[in-house]
């Protein structure tokens, strides 16, 4: 498949993109990392991480579109989350309020800090991530879904260039 854009090879259409730590990761001194295991981060023993994915529709399409992405909890929410890792019936648990930590560069406005709703699945199945419902492209994306060429459009502005998400298949 050629991208559409620039008509580099592309091997395969990538559905999901994600990143190893939450933006805020990156933002402290080496020694004052904490804890980053898998799905979930600690920064300073004060702030709280966890992994889930933000699903999109692909319009006239059975798959989905995933961003990976980092989201940040409460002390509380946090460890409730990791007491049911290995639960059955978790995904009756409330959504967990949270602030998105994942900085998402093909968009022209930041994603840091877009509020969500992070939502348990079921024991071996990461969270989903719902965002609050505004004008923010990701939230209307996330709501009305996208077409295929907006997929490739991904594709080629992440191949493209030098942000730091990558693609999430080896994480997912």
């Amino acid at each position: 498949m050629k991208c559409p854009h620039c008509n580099n090879e592309l091997n395969e259409l990538p559905l999901c993109y994600g990143i190893e730590a939450p933006y805020y990761f990156y933002t402290v001194p080496e020694e004052k990392r904490t804890e980053l295991i898998r799905d979930f981060c600690v920064i300073d023993e004060q702030h709280f991480f966890i992994r889930g994915h933000i699903e999109i529709p692909i319009i006239d399409n059975k798959e989905k579109f995933i961003w990976s992405v980092w989201v940040t909890l409460s002390e509380e929410n946090f460890l409730k989350s990791n007491e049911l890792l290995h639960v059955e019936g978790r995904e009756n648990e409330k959504p967990y309020f949270g602030w998105l930590s994942t900085e998402l560069s093909i968009y022209p406005i930041t994603t840091l800090s877009l509020k969500t709703m992070v939502h348990t699945q079921e024991v071996g199945a990461v969270p989903l991530i719902e965002l609050e419902q505004t004008n923010h492209p990701l939230a209307v994306e996330q709501r009305e879904g996208i077409t295929m060429e907006r997929v490739k459009e991904i594709a080629h502005l992440i191949n493209h260039s030098e942000s730091i998400v990558e693609e999430a298949t080896d994480i997912l």
